[in-house]
């Protein structure tokens, strides 16, 4: 009898196991390189702000004081946190030692609802849709992601080519980066980030090759065959080199915006707060070095949103 619940004791784990693989297979992305993922101390930074936050709105452990718990949340609102956003969302929906604000609670809960938080996604339907202003505490004012351009006088930057780059891949970028005015170091950290130098990269949102671009992309900027090596990094660069211009060079908003569009980082008027993107830029900077690029004013016009952008920092 023994042996019998031994044996359905094993079969019983073995089920679980199967099961526990078939999540992880499934919750695993279709490109070669996660290129979003955080640090377990940025992931322990949010955490610990919002479980503050918690204790101060709930008076668990600490006297209640909203004003402080509003404020840790959005500290970790501001560093991506969906939950600590869809909470701030909450106290200003049913004015929770906050003054009530629909639009305000709108915002927080547009935010927490783009990185995939499903209640956020109910409780935006109840409020409205995203205001067109950002709240003040979410202005993030510190350097590098709203550092202030241009750069055109910096000093010569020495190209360093990763030592991982493959060769074929690193001569198709130095011979087109000076037709883009771009550092062949910046392409190669978008690529590293994007694809993992992986030409047949394929995203769950249909991003394609080494540089992952969406087929909007691809038809905007030419490129028919995007599994093309040399097609898909030219459509690559003449991407950000439009980003340069647009952003005039500011190197976190470009690599923001190549994350999660310049829509968005105009939206937010600046870096948005997801923690997708803000480890995206961090590794983009990681590559690159620098947090400024030289850009060329003849692609396009500004973004009408970068002196509110500049104001913000430095009000």
């Amino acid at each position: 009898m023994s042996g019998q619940r031994c044996l359905e004791s094993r079969q019983s784990l073995r089920g679980i196991c199967l099961a526990i693989v078939q999540i992880v297979l499934l919750a695993m992305p279709a490109q070669a390189a996660v290129h979003t993922a955080e640090t377990e101390e940025e992931r322990s930074v949010r955490s610990l702000l919002r479980q503050e936050a918690l204790g101060y709105e709930n008076g668990e452990g600490v006297e209640r004081d909203a004003a402080k718990a509003a404020s840790l949340y959005c500290k970790a609102a501001r560093l991506g946190d969906a939950e600590a956003q869809f909470n701030l969302g909450w106290m200003y929906a049913n004015g929770r030692g906050v003054e009530r604000s629909d639009a305000t609670a709108a915002f927080f809960f547009h935010a927490a609802a783009e990185q995939g938080l499903e209640q956020a996604v109910r409780m935006l339907a109840t409020v409205g849709g995203a205001p067109n202003y950002v709240p003040e505490c979410m202005i993030d004012r510190a350097p590098p992601q709203m550092a202030p351009p241009p750069l055109r006088a910096a000093a010569p930057l020495v190209e360093l080519i990763p030592p991982d780059a493959p060769r074929h891949i690193v001569d198709i970028v130095k011979r087109h980066a000076p037709q883009y005015k771009l550092s062949p170091t910046l392409v190669l950290a978008f690529i590293k980030v994007e694809s993992n130098y992986d030409t047949i990269a394929l995203s769950p949102k249909n991003a394609k090759g080494l540089m992952q671009l969406i087929p909007e992309t691809a038809s905007r900027f030419g490129v028919a065959r995007p599994y093309d090596a040399e097609q898909n990094i030219r459509g690559g660069m003449a991407y950000l080199s439009w980003l340069m211009a647009y952003f005039e060079g500011n190197v976190p908003l470009v690599a923001a915006a190549y994350n999660a569009g310049e829509g968005a980082v105009n939206r937010y008027r600046g870096v948005p707060p997801y923690a997708e993107t803000r480890a995206y830029v961090a590794r983009i900077l990681g590559g690159y070095g620098r947090v400024s690029h030289p850009f060329d004013a003849g692609v396009t016009g500004p973004s009408p949103q970068l002196p509110l952008m500049r104001s913000a920092l430095f009000r």
